[in-house]
């Protein structure tokens, strides 16, 4: 395997992940994106999934990203973080159909010829599962860690065991598991409704010998958030729904401190 180097200015490169599609992954990449912005560090979100590149509609942005003479891409700046996306340069209903080579390319690209400044972190929404686009970005930079999203489901968690093993075969840290759709509170007698099962995720964590980052439930003004580019985390820690958002912002960060004096990646520094 090539030497994987930093991204210059980039303390932290974490990459959001999921075993499978539609477990709510760039809803959790978006969101912890925005609380570690709004926890007062400078915050880049590269949204990698080229076949579904849903961060800007998240966003709210349709913004192009402009060109340097020097054929550099300077990132769009989006409710306080700054953002770079096919969705961007891909606009509309148009299908990206490429090859393995061609995805290296534009992956190859978004991180190395982007002007992202100084940042204290870099959040990647990968594609689903374990294919190309994962392999280039752990080929390429040195990742500080990987988060893992999972629903409670026993589909869900059998994909999240490859996600993990993955990461472990190419020396990347798994920094935990955040558990989506964890819960739901009946609107009527306020208890706990398990739509997709309850603490699956945590198990399936422990089983590992990784920490369980958060759980985030099922509440209709996180979805609403993201369908009207206004995620719940931007509106504050205090937030309606917003809370175990920040609470995996916070594990996250406090995660990378604990094992900073042992990874391979960038040094990590958190301001």
């Amino acid at each position: 395997m090539p030497q994987r180097q930093p991204i210059p200015g980039v303390k932290n490169l974490i990459a959001v992940a999921s075993g499978k599609g539609g477990v709510g992954k760039t809803t959790v990449a978006v969101n912890l994106a925005l609380a570690l912005a709004k926890l007062g560090h400078k915050v880049g979100l590269l949204d990698a999934d080229v076949y579904g590149p849903n961060v800007p509609i998240m966003l709210g942005s349709t913004q192009e990203p402009m060109a340097t003479a020097q054929q550099r891409i300077i990132p769009v700046e989006a409710q306080g973080v700054k953002m770079i996306s096919m969705g961007l340069l891909n606009p509309g209903d148009k299908p990206v159909i490429w090859r393995g080579p061609m995805l290296h390319s534009v992956i190859t690209q978004f991180l190395r010829s982007v002007e992202w400044g100084q940042l204290d972190f870099l959040v990647i929404d990968l594609p689903p599962g374990t294919g190309d686009v994962q392999l280039t970005l752990i080929q390429t930079v040195a990742v500080t860690g990987a988060v893992v999203v999972t629903t409670p489901s026993t589909v869900a968690l059998a994909d999240v065991r490859k996600a993990i093993e993955m990461f472990r075969q190419v020396n990347v840290e798994v920094l935990g598991v955040v558990e989506n759709m964890s819960t739901f509170a009946c609107p009527h007698c306020g208890k706990p409704v398990d739509i997709f099962g309850h603490g699956e995720g945590a198990k399936t964590a422990i089983e590992y010998g990784v920490p369980v980052l958060g759980e985030i439930e099922i509440d209709p003004r996180i979805r609403l958030g993201g369908d009207t580019g206004k995620p719940v985390a931007a509106q504050g820690e205090t937030a309606p729904a917003a809370q175990s958002l920040y609470k995996v912002a916070k594990a996250v960060t406090a995660r990378l401190e604990e094992i900073g004096a042992t990874l391979g990646g960038p040094q990590v520094e958190i301001d």
